[in-house]
């Protein structure tokens, strides 16, 4: 069974808003609780993304490399992390599912989606010159 790579869900029961990032293998990140991106580098990269909403197909999205989250924890501290690459990445997808935003609403070209079955790049981690 394949795992999920994270998990962005607004519980209806609190007050806030919970992200679990994970990435294969199965690596627990931590419990993101009212996430924020307070700060993106300018560094940029285009990479397909997927997304169980829509998971039969892939299309490019640009990201920032880098982020900065503000968040809390569940003994309500407040913290400040950094996410850098892929990470960076899964943790600003999740954060758009909370606010309503799916990767499909932001692709770079709609005309250039590729089918799942087409896509040769299903679970391989995305690529990153050196120095990004």
């Amino acid at each position: 069974m394949r795992h999920p790579v994270d998990l962005a869900q607004p519980d209806r029961t609190l007050p806030s808003r919970a992200q679990h990032p994970r990435q294969p293998p199965p690596t627990l990140l931590g419990l993101l609780l009212n996430p924020q991106i307070i700060s993106e580098s300018a560094k940029i990269d285009e990479q397909y993304e997927g997304c169980w909403s829509f998971f039969d197909v892939r299309g490019k999205v640009r990201r920032p490399l880098s982020i900065e989250v503000e968040h809390q924890d569940v003994d309500d501290t407040r913290r400040i992390t950094v996410f850098a690459r892929g990470v960076a990445r899964l943790v600003a997808h999740e954060i758009d599912h909370l606010r309503g935003t799916l990767y499909k609403d932001i692709i770079l070209d709609h005309s250039t989606l590729v089918p799942v079955e087409s896509y040769g790049g299903t679970g391989a981690s995305w690529l990153y010159s050196p120095g990004c």
